[in-house]
This record gives structure tokens, C-alpha cells and sequence, in this order.
């Protein structure tokens, strides 16, 4: 249930300052993919139900700007992943103390408190795969990562989905160079 959780908040993850990567099989010709339909797998992907609604339809948004039509016999089928990473970041902060002159010259100083803040933190990765339904393999692979962020409203959820899974999007079809 607790990998449930994260998985949502993943997706419901603030817009600013997302990481997008992507990798392809360069021998894959994109120009003939025109048609798409989601596994099963995603179509089932275990996370809360109105967020999993939310990602598809703002996959299908994109996939529809990028010229693809959904269909029943589709040239590739679409895949999602989530990977989730515990972090941890430690900040030290010295406030008072005295460090100076003294009656015989410099001294060491004193007086002085040191605080350290730990935060706990997770990072999500949601991944979008590609798959030549010809071929059944993998063609492309877009990725997002961003640190999560607790209780969104739904209006921001489905904005932050929607920018997320634009700017993985932004990656396809990749520029072969």
C-alpha cells in the first residue's frame, strides 16, 4: 500500500524543475508508427484509480498532438513504470559563538550552537515505453523524474500530470543525428 502511495505522489509531483532523458533503438524507423493502444499493464497500473485516469488521458493527448490515432490494432503498444528512490539531505547551521581577539591575541571561539536539519525526501521516475507491436520490442523510452510533494489539489494534480508527461513527451520522436 505504502508503494501505492508513492507512486501517486509521484505523479502528483509539483511542474517546476522535472528531468526528462529518453533513450531509442536507432535502427527503429518512427515514420511508420502511427497507431497506439496501451498493455494491459497500463491500463491496470497500480496506482489510485482517478490519478491512473489522469495519466492515460494526458498520454493520449499527447500521443494524438504527436499525430498518432488510438486503435485495436495498433503499430506499437505503450507501457508505464514507476521507480521510486529514498533520499536524504543534511544541512548544518552554525548561530552564535565568539571567534576573535582576546586579551592575548586570537582565540578559539565559544558559545556557539551548531543545528542540523535532516529532510527525507523521494524521488519518482515515471517512464513511458515504447513497444513495436511487430516486433514486441521496446523502440523508445521516455523518462521523468521529480522530487514528490503531499496533498495537491485535484486541480493541480492533473495539471502537474499533464506537464509532466508534455515534457517527457517533448522527446519523441527522437532526433537522429
Amino acid at each position: 500500500m505504502k508503494h501505492l502511495l508513492y507512486v501517486s505522489l509521484f505523479l502528483l509531483a509539483s511542474c517546476s524543475s522535472i528531468k526528462v532523458t529518453y533513450d531509442y533503438d536507432s535502427q527503429a524507423d518512427f515514420s511508420k508508427y502511427k497507431t497506439y493502444e496501451f498493455t494491459d499493464e497500463a491500463k491496470n497500473f497500480p496506482i489510485q484509480e482517478l490519478d491512473r485516469s489522469r495519466v492515460l488521458s494526458a498520454i493520449e493527448k499527447e500521443m494524438a498532438a504527436k499525430g498518432f490515432t488510438k486503435s485495436s490494432t495498433p503499430d506499437v503498444l505503450l507501457d508505464l513504470q514507476v521507480k521510486l528512490e529514498q533520499k536524504q539531505t543534511a544541512t548544518a547551521t552554525n548561530t552564535g559563538g565568539y571567534y576573535g581577539p582576546y586579551r592575548y591575541g586570537w582565540g578559539a571561539g565559544y558559545g556557539g550552537t551548531t543545528h542540523i536539519n535532516v529532510e527525507n525526501y523521494v524521488d519518482g521516475t515515471l517512464f513511458v515505453n515504447m513497444i513495436d507491436k511487430s516486433t514486441e520490442k521496446m523502440v523508445w523510452q521516455g523518462r521523468g523524474t521529480k522530487t514528490l510533494e503531499d496533498h495537491p489539489s485535484p486541480q493541480k494534480k492533473e495539471q502537474n500530470i499533464n506537464y509532466a508527461v508534455q515534457q517527457i513527451f517533448t522527446k519523441y520522436p527522437p532526433k537522429k543525428k
